[in-house]
């Protein structure tokens, strides 16, 4: 069965790689940009968008807050990547924020901020995935009309290209990223020099609608929450900064310094195309509603529920460049294709920290091994079996998701800027040496004032999108908490069970005597076969046990044992009710009662078949007693193996197979430990081959 899996998981992820390859799966920071930073990048196709929707509650007259807005996102940009740039310098073993709670405010904070941050994963695939579907199902029909199926095809597709390894990915990833931030750079720069070189008028698709406003007339502490609430919408600009400080040892080196540097680059970008479509949006007239079809007025008239409400994006695009232009098209096709890839810096994240999470004991030991490919392939496809059930549940509607969002990320935020806090007050009491104070001074003085901040904003966040749907996530965060611990309980339980003992106990000490039971049902050769093993172990008392359940096959047993006069004592045990595993159990542990001091050990003669079907036609009693004298102390349990003809054939088939690999599974030679590269097979060549396939090398 491996072999029939192994040629489709080659065909998907490619051939296996040697674990002295992981120097080559690590990211430059041209590639590192759009794998970690395709999360924040792209969430300028929607964030924008987000804080228009709010604010047209209160009708177009709130429009002229969103610039005031903005400043408050960019100052809240510039003070993460400037807080999380202090992060990558002073913790670069990849734990990011949960290494940092941990170190510095103890391990029950860092299990807050793991909840928080694998929450917030889950939701950057669903919420990412969701809304580019929903951007594509605007030019086809069939992914809007098949939402969930197209979203999870996606993911599917997403969770392939992350399994063949990180690099691969990254650069899969980094062309439709850098067109896209590309675009957005062209349309800004193009709409301001006709706005304020040439003095054109741009009007967007909606610049001659008008919005039927919720609540009319807003002022005071209305007013303020509403502001607020567009403020933390506009704070899903942020989602995905973490995921550098997590990623770091996936960067070449010197690791710590080109992730601060494409902190700095993702952070100058995203405030650039932030702003930039804001200021577009109100130079165009763009109008969003939260109830298109009701609040949205063309004519005098609502435009009814067969208008589709474009992204901000997409309207700002067709005023700049006009719509149906070749700029318009690819910068379309471009936000849609970046929205999915910007999942990408959850896949990358996600599974980085679940390794981390798995080796401190708090998730299960198989996510922090990485597979064939060099990456952590068990979380990554943890990762996409939430977010699909995600996608399944909230029916891939992107708005419903956005709700959810970014309250994890600023617990996340908060708690780790505290514990840097912690982190500098530490070393400055035992540092001596002037500059390099000076220097934790300003790095504490950054931490403090981001922890102010984001914790701010987490007030705000919690205030104004809890009972929009805030709760889900927070209710995530504690499932997931209560999970890691008790994982971690279970974890450190077995430990303190297994570890050797200073002193000398009953572990160490030899049975007094060793009682040998070789199981039989009849006597044929792999009876014979485990008496004679039973024989060799040279026990201190040897006997044959039989259960009779058929009295006529029992007398034929008992008869037969005599005939062949084996000379070793064979006990039969009634079955009134037929069962086999009952009788022997407590056969066993009777044996036990007796002599607590004596080792029981089981001799269970077993044929082996060939083929998986022949399985089903014998009983599974061995199995089964196996399984339950696992739970009985003091008792060993041996099988005694007997190849019956068609395992024979079934081996010949495993070593014909062996000698026969898969597409893509070896293509070169094994790797010579001198140059760390892989020759070339004898007559496969080394890249001089001549024509006809003979090589030189």
């Amino acid at each position: 069965m491996s072999k029939l899996t192994d040629v489709p998981k080659r065909i998907l992820i490619g051939r296996a790689l040697r674990s002295d390859r992981l120097g080559e799966t690590l990211l430059p920071k041209r590639i590192a940009l759009p794998v970690f930073a395709s999360d924040p990048l792209s969430s300028v196709a929607y964030a924008p968008g987000e804080v228009l929707l709010v604010l047209s509650i209160a009708g177009v007259s709130a429009y002229h807050f969103s610039p005031w807005i903005a400043v408050a996102v960019v100052v809240l940009m510039f003070t993460v990547v400037a807080s999380y740039r202090q992060n990558v310098h002073a913790y670069p073993s990849g734990g990011g924020d949960y290494e940092v709670a941990t170190t510095n405010l103890g391990p029950r904070a860092g299990l807050t901020v793991a909840s928080a941050l694998l929450v917030d994963y889950v939701l950057t695939v669903a919420v990412s995935i969701s809304s580019g579907v929903e951007n594509l199902g605007s030019a086809i029909p069939f992914v809007v009309e098949h939402k969930v199926f197209s979203a999870i095809a996606v993911i599917g597709l997403l969770t392939v290209m992350n399994l063949r390894g990180v690099r691969e990915s990254g650069k899969l990833f980094a062309i439709p990223t850098y067109v896209f931030v590309a675009g957005v750079f062209i349309m800004i720069a193009w709409g301001a020099y006709q706005s304020l070189v040439l003095g054109d008028t741009m009007k967007a698709p909606t610049a001659d609608f008008e919005i039927k406003p919720e609540h009319q007339g807003l002022a005071g502490f209305a007013l303020v929450f509403l502001l607020l609430r567009a403020f933390s919408s506009g704070c899903a600009a942020l989602t995905g900064v973490e995921a550098i400080s997590n990623g770091v040892p996936a960067f070449r080196k010197p690791k710590s310094k080109n992730a601060a540097t494409t902190l700095a680059l993702m952070g100058g970008l995203a405030v650039t195309m932030f702003c930039g479509i804001i200021g577009l949006a109100m130079a165009s007239g763009v109008k969003m509603a939260e109830q298109p079809s009701t609040d949205l007025i063309r004519d005098g008239v609502p435009v009814g529920s067969d208008y589709v409400q474009n992204p901000v994006i997409s309207q700002v695009a067709a005023a700049v460049f006009g719509e149906g232009t070749f700029f318009f098209i690819l910068l379309a096709a471009a936000t849609a294709l970046v929205l999915f890839l910007a999942a990408n810096t959850a896949y990358n994240g996600f599974p980085l920290l679940g390794s981390i999470l798995a080796q401190d004991r708090y998730l299960p030991r198989q996510l922090h091994t990485r597979g064939d490919r060099l990456a952590f392939s068990n979380g990554i496809v943890l990762l996409a079996g939430a977010a699909m059930l995600l996608v399944g549940i909230y029916e891939a509607d992107s708005t419903k998701l956005i709700q959810l969002y970014i309250v994890g990320v600023f617990v996340s935020f908060t708690l780790s800027q505290t514990g840097m806090v912690r982190h500098w007050n530490r070393h400055l009491r035992t540092e001596k040496n002037p500059a390099v104070r000076r220097r934790m001074v300003r790095s504490r003085a950054i931490n403090a004032f981001g922890a102010t901040f984001t914790g701010l904003v987490l007030i705000v966040v919690l205030a104004t999108k809890f009972t929009h749907g805030a709760w889900v996530a927070l209710l995530g965060m504690v499932i997931f908490y209560g999970v890691m611990s008790a994982i971690r309980k279970h974890y450190d339980r077995v430990a303190a069970e297994i570890s050797a003992p200073d002193e000398p106990g009953d572990e160490t000490a030899r049975p007094s005597r060793v009682h040998s039971i070789v199981l039989v049902s009849k006597l044929h050769r792999p009876t014979l076969r485990a008496v004679g093993y039973a024989k060799l172990m040279r026990s201190d008392k040897l006997e044959a046990l039989s259960v009779n359940v058929d009295p006529a096959e029992t007398k034929a047993l008992r008869d037969e044992w005599e005939r062949r006069s084996i000379n070793v004592p064979l006990k039969i045990l009634d079955s009134p009710y037929r069962e086999i595993t009952r009788p022997v159990i407590e056969y066993v542990k009777s044996i036990r009662r007796e002599n607590p001091r004596d080792a029981v050990s089981v001799i269970i003669p077993e044929y082996v078949v060939g083929h998986w079907y022949e399985h089903l036609l014998h009983n599974q009693s061995a199995l089964r007693l196996k399984g339950r004298l696992l739970f009985t102390p003091g008792v060993m349990v041996t099988s005694v193996p007997y190849q019956l003809q068609s395992s024979e054939a079934a081996k010949r088939r495993a070593k014909k197979r062996s000698e026969w690999n898969a597409p893509g599974a070896v293509r070169r030679g094994p790797v010579d430990p001198r140059h760390g590269k892989e020759p070339s097979r004898p007559g496969t060549g080394n890249g001089t081959a001549n024509g006809n396939g003979n090589g030189k090398g």
